[in-house]
């Protein structure tokens, strides 16, 4: 594709501007840029958390890797993605790119969150405390708060523009996309977990929950967006776990227990995060990161 071409179609970029990330139509590929901004109860708060993008593209291009599944990652190197020193918008350097952006395959999205459950905790529990089921799924009673389930379960939900994704039965998941479909990303999303959560558990880091994306290339299911990240999924550290209650995370439940404090109804403009709040969310970003790659974080 040529520098002409490339100029033309960047100049309307974003196409897709999410809650983490922005999404850049380069034809028949996308670059998608995880920026520091983060959100919690919906919403975009007003400052971000450094380095959290890099930690993000970084972690999710260990797990593509690791996992060895068919996925849409192409490159994480600026070199790579064709832009010959063209900046994104007036202002922005292509250096910003560096460690936080990932050229990957355009996709055929499923319209599905496919959310994997290890343990019982946020909607799940809050479901099971009046249904003693989460997304229909009967499991046993008398399960405290973060238990630990005996398998594994799946419980898809609605991929939502706007607001929170919403929680759906199987069956109605096979109505969205198809029986053969639901069963295979069911399957896939499952033995994926087991395999992250089992290598996690290895460094002392329990995988509780996460949600994957999958998306079509012709025929073929490929695993798309992050993977494994402490936005995608909750991290507990194995050391300070107990059932009964929520433990201590890698992910940015620091910054959701810090907004209960506060005031704020949920429905406003959300507070800035205190300098403290953001620093600690970051250092818990960098930690899961390392201890996870067992590499040192490059942008300390």
């Amino acid at each position: 594709m040529s520098s002409v071409v490339l100029q033309t179609s960047l100049s309307k970029l974003p196409v897709r501007r999410g809650k983490v990330r922005d999404v850049y139509d380069l034809g028949d590929q996308l670059l998608l840029v995880s920026t520091d901004r983060i959100s919690a109860f919906d919403h975009v708060l007003p400052n971000g958390i450094p380095d959290k993008g890099r930690v993000l593209t970084q972690l999710s291009a260990f797990w593509f890797d690791y996992l060895k599944v068919p996925n849409h990652m192409l490159s994480t190197e600026v070199k790579d993605f064709g832009l010959d020193g063209l900046g994104l918008q007036e202002g922005v350097d292509t250096e910003q790119l560096v460690g936080r952006s990932m050229l990957v395959r355009k996709t055929k999205v499923v319209p599905i969150e496919c959310v994997v459950r290890g343990y019982l905790s946020g909607s799940g529990w809050k479901e099971y405390q009046k249904t003693q089921s989460v997304c229909g799924i009967k499991l046993p009673a008398g399960l405290a708060e973060s238990a630990k389930l005996p398998e594994p379960i799946f419980t898809p939900a609605t991929k939502e523009e706007s607001g929170h994704d919403i929680n759906i039965s199987f069956d109605r998941m096979v109505e969205i996309v198809g029986r053969e479909t639901a069963l295979e990303l069911r399957d896939r999303s499952i033995d994926i977990y087991r395999r992250g959560a089992d290598y996690a558990a290895g460094l002392g880091i329990i995988i509780a929950d996460t949600k994957f994306e999958w998306g079509r290339v012709d025929d073929e299911l490929i695993l798309i967006d992050e993977v494994l990240t402490p936005d995608s999924s909750r991290f507990w550290p194995a050391d300070q776990y107990a059932p009964g209650r929520s433990p201590p995370s890698f992910d940015k439940q620091f910054v959701r227990d810090w907004l209960e404090t506060t005031t704020w109804d949920k429905e406003t403009t959300p507070p800035k995060l205190p300098d403290d709040v953001v620093a600690k969310t970051r250092a818990k970003y960098i930690e899961a990161y390392e201890r996870i790659t067992k590499r040192a974080f490059a942008w300390k």
